[in-house]
């Protein structure tokens, strides 16, 4: 392309960088089929293949540096070692198909049944059909695909990348990742999150960019430039290497007003990034990642584990740990949830409890016993809060456990409306601007189409905003941001404006978010909130700041 063109996404993973582009390799091509004369040999060697992939992705798993990694990569093994899948291909084999097209054919039914339940699953169909390019790689001889690996940074665009194409990711190496299809729950959004790179999802006209032509990703917008200059994209990295500094200083503003930086973790393993990042502590300990793809509920043990390693390594500091955010894009095997109109409107977050309230009790016991002398200052959040008499529960139950600071998070309007209300039933609010945007615009967060009306700038989702920060400063409690809008450093001055206190994102977003609250006075920040939310649209409102 000559000139610069704009695709537009959903950024899932906030940061701005700029490379040349290239293409993940492309899935192995079915040969013509074979006549089957062994009909049990070729079955097995159908399942040997399976069973060779469920190793490659073991010890994937095994050498991965990040837990969430690790765990989507082990999950993915599990999609290939079932036995359901198994009898697909013998099935295929004994009604004449050779291995190649058994395997397609048996992952190919899969994926019909996934695309057609929406959803979580249908965010799985991209795991499905990487296994199923693995499998028959390993059945026709050749190399299983894989990231490229040219030796220098670039940009790396796919149709959607299953967990294993990211596994063995460099970020050195790969600037952002921008995905054709996929949503703010696909596999790319989480491994982007957990790698700290930026990234842009259901972006269409990706995969027609011409290979090595220079673009620039932004991962809070969602907007991808194309045929930039050189100049544009060092320009794009300068900003980047500056905002990358040693300043461990607390999250303020230019005369001093305090704003807390804290990191999002969903595990022990991501702390390290958030010491480096200097973060004042954890605004979101994401706890789902102990419960997905398990047929059974983690103990009461393996969890103190788990939340134990994680205070204790942030001694001295606040770390918010976020009940159990089940249901809906987030369905659980155990909770043996029955199938709903629509999930997103259904039994999720805190709702759970009313089906199973053993599955509260036992997490917030097991919070309680690991913030026993772990130094930590703990304090616990349940998702999905909609009424006063929800706050109310929680909170109760949250004391009950022995543990002093209960809190809600603000992901529907209802909540936010009555936030005054909510803040004399708990001791914080946590605006979780994702679901906030979702449920404010009744756009689903995985319609590609509807990014706009995703953006965090926009102005009605700045007054839901605005109403919690007042809430929070006429009760003198606490109100912060763990959602996507907290990593943008543009809106972060604006944030503080609305009367957030603290900021909750990937570590890697903190300085540059920190260097951007540091240019502004408060009186500014608070002038720039009220223009705004006056805006008349998104664009017009991050038209503000220049």
């Amino acid at each position: 392309m000559s000139e610069v063109a704009t695709l537009t996404g959903i950024g899932v993973c906030a940061g701005v960088t700029g490379g040349p582009l290239l293409r993940i390799a492309a899935a192995p091509a079915l040969p013509a089929p074979v006549p089957v004369d062994d009909v049990e040999a070729e079955v097995q060697r159908a399942v040997a293949a399976l069973a060779e992939v469920v190793a490659d992705l073991s010890r994937r798993a095994d050498r991965a540096a990040d837990e969430t990694v690790a765990e989507v990569l082990r999950a993915e093994a599990l999609m290939a070692d079932d036995e359901e899948l198994r009898d697909a291909v013998r099935e295929h084999v004994e009604g004449g198909a050779d291995a190649p097209h058994a395997v397609d054919a048996a992952f190919g039914a899969f994926r019909e049944m996934f695309a057609e339940a929406g959803g979580y699953l249908a965010e799985r169909v991209a795991d499905l059909d990487d296994l199923r390019d693995r499998a028959v790689a390993v059945l026709l001889g050749l190399p299983m695909p894989g990231v490229p690996q040219p030796g220098f940074p670039y940009v790396l665009a796919a149709r959607d990348l299953a967990p294993a194409d990211t596994a063995d990711l460099d970020p050195e190496q790969v600037l952002a990742l921008v995905t054709e299809i996929g949503g703010p729950t696909s596999h790319t959004a989480i491994l982007a999150r957990a790698l700290g790179l930026p990234a842009v999802v259901a972006c269409p006209g990706v995969l027609g960019v011409t290979e090595h032509t220079l673009v620039l990703v932004d991962g809070s917008t969602g907007r991808v430039e194309v045929g930039v200059s050189a100049a544009s994209v060092a320009a794009a990295g300068a900003l980047a290497e500056a905002a990358i500094d040693d300043n461990a200083e607390p999250g303020r503003t230019a005369d001093g007003h305090a704003v807390k930086l804290l990191a999002n973790v969903g595990s022990v393993k991501n702390v390290p990034a958030a010491d480096q990042a200097h973060a004042e502590g954890i605004g979101l300990f994401r706890t789902e990642l102990l419960f997905l793809d398990r047929t059974s509920e983690p103990t009461r043990d393996e969890q103190i584990g788990a939340y134990r390693d994680v205070f204790r390594a942030m001694a001295g500091r606040r770390v918010v740990i976020r009940t159990l955010d089940a249901g809906a894009d987030k369905p659980l095997p155990f909770l043996k949830q029955e199938g709903e109109p629509n999930p997103a409107l259904g039994i999720r977050g805190l709702r759970v409890a009313r089906q199973r309230p053993d599955v509260l009790t036992t997490q917030l016991a097991a919070i309680a016993a690991a913030a026993d002398d772990c130094g930590a200052d703990v304090w616990v959040m349940a998702p999905m809060v909609s009424t006063l008499t929800e706050a109310t529960a929680f909170a109760a139950a949250v004391h009950e456990a022995g543990l002093p600071k209960a809190g809600v998070m603000i992901e529907v309007p209802a909540a936010a409306l009555r936030a005054a209300d909510l803040l004399r039933a708990v001791d914080f609010l946590s605006i979780g601007t994702n679901d906030l945007s979702q449920y404010t615009f009744a756009a689903d967060r995985m319609c590609g189409d509807l990014a706009e009306l995703l953006d965090p700038w926009q102005p009605a989702l700045l007054q839901l905003i605005a109403i919690c920060g007042a809430a929070g400063r006429d009760t003198g409690k606490p109100v912060g941001v763990c959602g996507e809008a907290a990593a943008d450093p543009l809106l972060a001055p604006v944030l503080a404006g609305l009367g957030v206190s603290s900021l909750s994102m990937s570590p890697r977003a903190l300085p540059g978010v920190r260097a951007a609250l540091g240019r502004y006075s408060y009186a500014e920040c608070r002038r720039l909130a009220d223009l705004a939310v006056a805006a008349p649209d998104a664009a017009a409102a991050r038209k503000l700041m220049g």
